[in-house]
């Protein structure tokens, strides 16, 4: 396994039949609720398809996107608020909080929560296919990809569609500030992992890996510290995660830091920093332990077994002791008490969200069309259909355990 992720569960959804009898007047504005249903189901579908690329995903979403804004955009000429955007209930459970579902009755509510969805769809497939066997560049930049796309959509819905709710999103609810900011700060510092494996593989020099390691680091920890007020019950899982990435990226900065102070002839403070690579990796073996042995979602890989996870350990001890080495012989450098500062900042490799933008609007939602719509008449009641969709169960996830570990890497 080259590289291992956590990943929290799936939104999960009620069904929505879009029966609007009475207000849909016409066979047009019935085929628009139809279409709504059936792309809606299509796209619910993709996410728990093992199959499902990301092509596949991005025509779903697209579909199902371009005809829901039909009840979101004005399409009478004027800039009031489409008549449509409050007509129908919506049921979404969280990340976070188990089968405990959010309801709003609103469009808006509806676009956020499944484009919340497909971006947690990205960071599984880039997931699934970073655990592979023998993974290929063109795969690796698949999993760059998806990542940013992810971080993207995240950064997208906070800044543009979040901010439109009626309804502000619950304390620890995924909409929440705090958690979709720790969403985005996450799905970037594991962007940035494959970039650094990448420059390892291709021995660029130490001090841009020691760099971009620093910074990875610094992203964790971020996003670690975004969720200090959050509820420990649902995320300490999620917060063991990113401290443990946050001090193995620490003892990497270092590692790399301590071969660029070698190269440089200042083998007592090279060695200061593989020591301190070595503090933070013995704290990255500890806290993956304590992650293994925590309840709640994600993963239940033993990440401190795992060969990429050795391999660090394999190369502080032996660069370590190279420096020790070389001062016996060559250097007689005293060691210094205090570690050297990493003051390091990457000009190159850091990964940006790639930016966001919903599809144009169905052809189908056109003004003639949408003067069809007749609010006056009002929806039929479904009683039997609403009882079925109190309670919501879980998606059924595809496997994503990691597969057995060869010790590749990027290439």
């Amino acid at each position: 396994m080259t590289h291992w992720f956590h990943r929290n569960p799936l939104k999960a959804t009620a069904p929505v039949s879009f029966n609007l009898y009475g207000v849909a007047s016409s066979p047009a504005a019935n085929k628009i609720c139809n279409d709504l249903r059936t792309t809606r189901a299509r796209l619910l579908d993709a996410f728990t398809d093992a199959t499902c690329t990301p092509e596949i995903m991005k025509k779903s979403s697209d579909e199902y996107f371009a005809l829901l804004q039909g009840f979101i955009l004005p399409l009478d000429g004027t800039t009031q608020e489409n008549k449509l955007r409050f007509i129908q209930n919506f049921k979404w459970t969280d990340t976070l909080q188990g089968n405990i579902a959010s309801a709003q009755q609103d469009a808006i509510f509806e676009l956020v929560s499944m484009a919340f969805n497909v971006a947690i769809w990205y960071t599984k497939f880039a997931s699934r296919l970073a655990g592979k066997e023998n993974i290929t560049e063109d795969e690796a930049k698949d999993v760059h990809k998806s990542l940013r796309i992810a971080a993207g959509i995240f950064k997208t819905l906070k800044e543009t569609h979040i901010p439109r709710l009626i309804t502000p999103a619950e304390k620890g609810r995924d909409l929440e500030t705090r958690v979709i900011d720790t969403y985005i700060v996450q799905v970037q510092a594991e962007a940035q992992e494959v970039t650094i494996a990448r420059a390892i593989e291709l021995k660029h020099n130490a001090s841009l890996i020691a760099a971009l390691s620093f910074e990875t680091a610094n992203f964790y920890q971020k996003a670690d510290h975004t969720l200090n007020t959050l509820d420990p019950e649902c995320s300490s899982k999620w917060k063991k995660y990113l401290q443990l990435k946050q001090h193995f990226y620490m003892a990497y900065a270092h590692c790399y830091h301590g071969q660029t102070l070698l190269a440089a002839d200042k083998c007592g403070e090279a060695i200061r920093s593989l020591q301190e690579a070595e503090k933070f990796y013995s704290r990255a073996e500890a806290l993956c332990k304590e992650y293994r042995q925590m309840k709640g979602p994600g993963s239940t890989v033993r990440p401190s077994e795992q060969l990429f996870f050795k391999k660090l350990g394999a190369l502080i001890k032996n660069t370590l002791e190279k420096c020790q080495r070389e001062n016996s012989f060559i250097y007689f450098h005293k060691v210094p008490a205090d570690a050297p500062a990493l003051e390091l900042k990457a000009s190159y490799g850091l990964a940006e969200p790639t930016p966001f933008e919903l599809p144009p609007l169905s052809a189908q939602c056109t003004p003639e069309v949408y003067a069809t719509f007749d609010l006056t008449r009002g929806p039929k009641d479904d009683k039997v259909k609403a009882r079925h969709e109190e309670e919501i169960k879980p998606l059924k996830e595809p496997d994503l355990k990691p597969q057995k570990d060869t010790g590749c890497v990027v290439s």
